[in-house]
């Protein structure tokens, strides 16, 4: 199960039948997306309804969702307490981390295109594959087109963004997941690197083969030296963006990686031109 939050409300023929709706109200509080809802249960959509008597209640659904999050794991077999493919991705970030200190420099990457400041990166399985479906010359945006085109009934795409938490970042992300929810109707997700790595990161690299990743990355304008170390704080989350992304390829799931240079938010509404096809 991949948790879908912050994606906003569609109408029911956005959405597959791999959905589960968890709606929360308050007690004597009117809900403006009620109508909403409503059009999910008579499309057939699965929708559980949980009444709050008071704000204190959400401490409440805390307790809830722990619980049932061990008694799936149970029923599926997984140790829910475990986290074997976070440690996997700490381990390939000290390791590049160290890298870093002894050459000062990562492991060169040979990029797969680049186009209009935006670079593209895969392994060599993937860009073989997507230059396969859009051609040996072809672009980024061609070959982020046949990335998401990959994505099949019961995927999920995911944005990983290992970029500064801003409104303005996240407004983007959010027009791009829309866009793709709207072409392809899959879930999707959006998540900052590297907080995401400790909550849905494990299922996204030790659950089932579902997910379609564009990790997205840029270089920090502002950056400052780690006190001891020969590193800076930048190349520690640059470190923990490659080391996740190594991880996600030895786990054969389907991942690129796209740099946006400098200009991190012209790069993000080129992006969101080449994802969505709107005008710049």
């Amino acid at each position: 199960m991949i948790p879908i939050v912050d994606e906003s409300l569609g109408a029911p023929g956005d959405y597959g039948a791999d959905r589960l709706f968890v709606v929360m109200r308050l007690s004597g509080e009117s809900d403006p997306a009620s109508g909403a809802i409503d059009e999910l249960v008579v499309a057939g959509h699965s929708v559980v309804e949980l009444g709050l008597e008071d704000r204190h209640d959400v401490g409440a659904e805390f307790v809830r969702w722990e619980v049932a999050t061990a008694v799936c794991g149970a029923v599926l077999s997984v140790n829910p307490f475990d986290q074997p493919d976070v440690e996997a991705s700490k381990v390939a970030t000290r390791e590049l981390a160290e890298t870093y200190e002894r050459a000062g420099a990562f492991p060169a990457e040979a990029p797969v295109a680049a186009q209009d400041g935006l670079t593209l990166y895969a392994d060599a399985d993937t860009a073989e594959a997507l230059k396969e479906g859009a051609g040996p010359a072809a672009g980024v945006g061609e070959l982020l087109a046949a990335h998401v085109g990959r994505l099949r009934e019961g995927d999920y795409l995911a944005l990983l963004a290992y970029l500064d938490m801003t409104p303005e970042h996240l407004a983007v992300l959010q027009r791009m997941r829309h866009a793709v929810r709207a072409s392809h109707g899959v879930a999707t997700s959006v998540g900052f690197g590297p907080r995401f790595l400790h909550s849905t990161g494990q299922a996204f690299k030790g659950g089932p083969d579902t997910g379609v990743f564009v990790q997205i990355t840029a270089d920090d304008p502002n950056d400052l030296p780690i006190p001891g170390r020969g590193y800076t704080f930048g190349a520690v989350k640059t470190a923990q963006a490659l080391g996740d992304f190594r991880v996600l390829v030895a786990r054969h799931r389907r991942a690129v990686r796209v740099h946006l240079g400098h200009d991190v938010l012209g790069g993000l509404d080129r992006l969101e031109h080449l994802v969505c096809g709107t005008p710049r």
